[in-house]
């Protein structure tokens, strides 16, 4: 299965076009606004994913992230956007969808971060239960943020700034692939017993397009990759 995994495009996606092979599947992890409350930033985004079916990539997958907050605040409006724009795009919230055998599931939340959408209190109950929802039987987990200690270093003071409950939860699963954004300065890639981690961002800390989108020739039976 060929996939490319993109995330914190931040409306500048029509930059990363000449940098999608295409494939059978592409995963956007949230961050597809700035503001994340202006209509046509959701509107140009769903009618350019939609697009990249001419490209051959037949299944398009993507998360709301923590500047995305119409998902969160006025979700009617978001979904009718996406009806009137969007042709067959895959968007999830707290739910999974299965393709060709895969199973994918997608959430938005993250610790409190500026108390912006889809935030909640870092070590919290409530953090608790959202990744509690996570069925064991995941093999591709899409978060806008990611798990302590992988991918997750921010330049301000060298630390890890990912969600220990996250963290702990994938401990647990070990889905086979875990893919998210939200840290621009985590872009990489690391495994660890046996989940490939991706950090997708392809803005830098300045919203500069800087970092490639990630795609990959991925068995889901081995669980063997290799970076295209």
């Amino acid at each position: 299965m060929k996939i490319t995994f993109i995330s914190d495009t931040h409306t500048k996606h029509e930059e990363i076009g000449k940098d999608l092979p295409g494939g059978d599947l592409i995963i956007h992890a949230g961050d597809l606004m700035n503001s994340g409350y202006e209509p046509r930033d959701i509107a140009d985004f769903v009618n350019w994913y939609s697009s990249l079916l001419t490209m051959d990539y037949k299944h398009r997958v993507f998360i709301a992230g923590n500047h995305d907050g119409m998902f969160e605040d006025n979700p009617d409006l978001a979904k009718q956007l996406m009806d009137a724009y969007s042709g067959g795009l895959i968007y999830l919230k707290d739910q999974s969808h299965v393709i060709d055998g895969v199973k994918i599931y997608g959430s938005p939340w993250q610790p409190t971060f500026y108390d912006w959408a889809f935030n909640l209190p870092r070590n919290g109950w409530e953090l608790e239960l959202k990744w509690k929802d996570i069925p064991d039987d995941t093999d591709i987990l899409v978060t806008h943020g990611p798990p302590f200690g992988h991918c997750d270093v921010t330049p301000y003071g060298n630390l890890n700034v990912g969600c220990e409950l996250l963290r702990a939860r994938v401990d647990e699963l070990k889905p086979k692939i875990h893919v998210f954004g939200h840290v621009h300065s985590g872009y990489g890639y690391k495994f660890y017993e046996g989940t490939h981690f991706i950090n997708a961002a392809v803005l830098n800390e300045r919203y500069k397009y800087a970092n490639k989108p990630v795609t990959i020739d991925w068995d889901p039976e081995t669980n063997e990759l290799e970076f295209i």
